[in-house]
């Protein structure tokens, strides 16, 4: 069988890894949307301020209205409407994608992926930001704060990152 042949057999929507994609991509979303409300709602972090958890970590409720390190901050509808759009049109690409996958470690990696972007995304929807509250810091370094969410896209992408530069040259032919 020639490559040809093999890759028009590759299903669009539903493939072998499918249920295991969408799987880890609902863990991923419920626990996201969980953790945020139970500290919205249920510890009220909004009215407590920074809560000191351990010397270099602390809870703190950050609205971010941008993507990644509160880059692109969007006040307007017109720029949350856009943010919902290119989270729901990336969402499709990688669900895309995760039908196609050979490997158990792309599929997981696409779910943290997909489940952290729909996890920021409800966010947005909901709230019209998105929720961030872990703040790691070190002396007078800072990281920014994020969410579970975001644990998962960088988890995801690390995995993607790990197999494209592990991936043996005869399984990349064989899957091009």
């Amino acid at each position: 069988m020639n490559a040809m042949n093999e890759t028009k057999k590759r299903p669009l929507l539903w493939g072998r890894l499918s249920a295991f994609v969408l799987s880890v991509a609902v863990i991923g979303f419920l626990t996201d949307q969980a953790t945020k409300l139970w500290l919205l709602y249920s510890f009220d972090l909004g009215t407590y301020g920074p809560v000191q958890l351990l010397p270099v970590l602390d809870f703190v409720l950050v609205w971010n209205r941008g993507i990644s390190y509160g880059l692109f901050q969007q006040y307007t509808d017109l720029g949350r409407i856009l943010l919902i759009a290119i989270t729901l049109a990336a969402t499709v690409f990688l669900w895309v994608w995760g039908a196609r996958a050979q490997s158990r470690l792309v599929a997981l990696a696409l779910g943290l992926v997909i489940g952290g972007a729909l996890g920021n995304g409800l966010d947005r929807i909901y709230h019209g930001a998105v929720v961030d509250f872990v703040h790691f810091h070190v002396g007078t370094f800072s990281w920014y704060v994020f969410n579970l969410a975001d644990v998962w896209i960088v988890a995801g992408v690390v995995g993607l990152l790990y197999d494209s530069f592990t991936e043996s040259p005869n399984s990349a032919a064989k899957s091009g």
